[in-house]
């Protein structure tokens, strides 16, 4: 189950949404080291290694709207509100 899953409507074309979200999957490669790849309309990640070693998740890109899921490792929990705060806030910036 998720410790984190958000929902953020948009009303981009469905190519212009799964773009966006690769962009935030390259920036949190970028970032964070996590490893992503996509799987029909979902971007499955995984953090091997660095400071977030043992999140994992999805991104799910529908017409209408882009939910984030992330399972973070036990030791992370604790920051649950400041990831999910961030999270929130990325998906407001680059969905609109």
């Amino acid at each position: 189950m998720a410790t984190i899953d958000i929902r953020h409507p948009h009303t981009l074309t469905h190519e212009a949404a799964r773009a966006k979200a690769e962009d935030l999957a390259r920036d949190m490669k970028e970032r964070m080291g996590i490893d992503w790849k996509w799987e029909g309309d979902h971007i499955r990640f995984d953090a091997p290694s660095g400071t977030a070693k043992g999140t994992t998740g999805s991104v799910q890109v529908t017409t209408a709207e882009v939910r984030v899921q992330i399972d973070l490792p036990f030791m992370l929990r604790p920051m649950k509100g400041m990831v999910e705060s961030k999270v929130r806030d990325k998906l407001g910036r680059i969905l609109g």
